[in-house]
């Protein structure tokens, strides 16, 4: 069965509201992205829910945007749950939809600079240590060598490599050895490589997940892995821990460092006990953070992005 290219859930009782539209996976949406439909919708927004795949730009428009369920016209705001992946042509299309919308005046929840920026973990990572916040020693290069030799200059301790574009543990491996590398092929011959930040005694493998919106931290959990990769996604345990300064502070000036409205910010301590800024995540899943927190995410994030919007209405 063809998916239909968006859904429209009318306003809730009360005064009208805004018109906005969620962006989500291509299939209708997942866990989060009903839940953020059901809370815009209970504050009386009406909500359009579809997938950037199935926008345009259209000279043939007074707008020059293409959204389904809008007739040509721009929606009061919008909330980016996902891009969804694609060829390399199709997300540069995409995040050039959510540029356009910015360029016109709506509020996008994070729009395409935050999304770009958190994406690539090397962008990230350089401004996180532009700004002064404590990082993991890490090179991102072209060519094999390079991570060679960045292998050979870490006294020989291990060095993790990941993905530059990638999320939730997949494709993050150790490497003890320079000959233990992946090849070329496998990493589009770009290697991100950090120093490993755990200690060769370590039987406890736990990092931290912080999770910002609108300049405050919602909610915080431990996220404790069986093994050294300790995304909820890979199996590790989520538990919930009070807020401590320290973490608040770096997760705060991480999310504002990159621009982000929303973000999960994830952070670890390494082999000394420093508390470092690993990565940060514009589009965080929150399900497994839910199960550890009294907070209502979903309903916290409508209310925090409806307020942006009224914001930016009176301004």
């Amino acid at each position: 069965m063809t998916t239909p290219p968006f859904s429209i859930t009318k306003r809730g009782p009360g005064s009208p509201g805004p018109r906005v539209v969620l962006f989500v996976e291509d299939g209708g949406g997942d866990w989060h992205a009903r839940r953020l439909r059901e809370a815009l919708q209970a504050r009386g927004a009406q909500v359009i829910t579809t997938c950037l795949k199935f926008c345009a730009f259209d000279t043939r428009l007074s707008s020059g945007i293409s959204i389904p369920g809008f007739d040509g016209d721009l929606p009061d705001g919008a909330f980016v749950r996902s891009v969804s992946t694609g060829s390399l042509e199709q997300i540069t299309l995409r995040l050039g939809i959510l540029h356009a919308l910015r360029e016109s005046g709506v509020r996008v929840w994070n729009d395409a600079r935050v999304i770009e920026r958190c994406v690539d973990k090397s962008t990230a990572t350089f401004l996180f240590q532009k700004a002064g916040l404590p990082v993991p020693v890490t090179r991102a290069a072209e060519g094999i060598d390079s991570a060679r030799a960045f292998a050979a200059d870490q006294s020989g301790r291990p060095i993790v490599v990941k993905p530059l574009f990638g999320s939730q543990g997949n494709g993050v491996r150790r490497v003890e050895t320079a000959d233990q590398l992946p090849a070329p092929e496998e990493v589009g011959d770009v290697y991100y490589t950090q120093r490993y930040l755990r200690r060769d005694a370590d039987t406890r493998f736990e990092d931290w997940r912080l999770f910002v919106s609108r300049g405050r931290v919602l909610a915080a959990m431990a996220r404790v892995g069986r093994t050294w990769i300790t995304n909820v996604h890979q199996g590790a345990e989520p538990q919930g821990i009070p807020i401590e300064p320290e973490m608040s502070h770096l997760a705060l000036e991480a999310a504002r460092v990159i621009g982000a409205d929303y973000a999960g910010v994830d952070l670890i301590r390494d082999e000394t006990g420093k508390l470092l800024v690993l990565e940060i995540n514009s589009n965080p899943a929150w399900k497994g953070l839910q199960s550890v927190t009294d907070v209502n995410i979903a309903w916290t994030l409508a209310d925090d992005f409806l307020a942006a919007l009224a914001e930016r209405q009176r301004a």
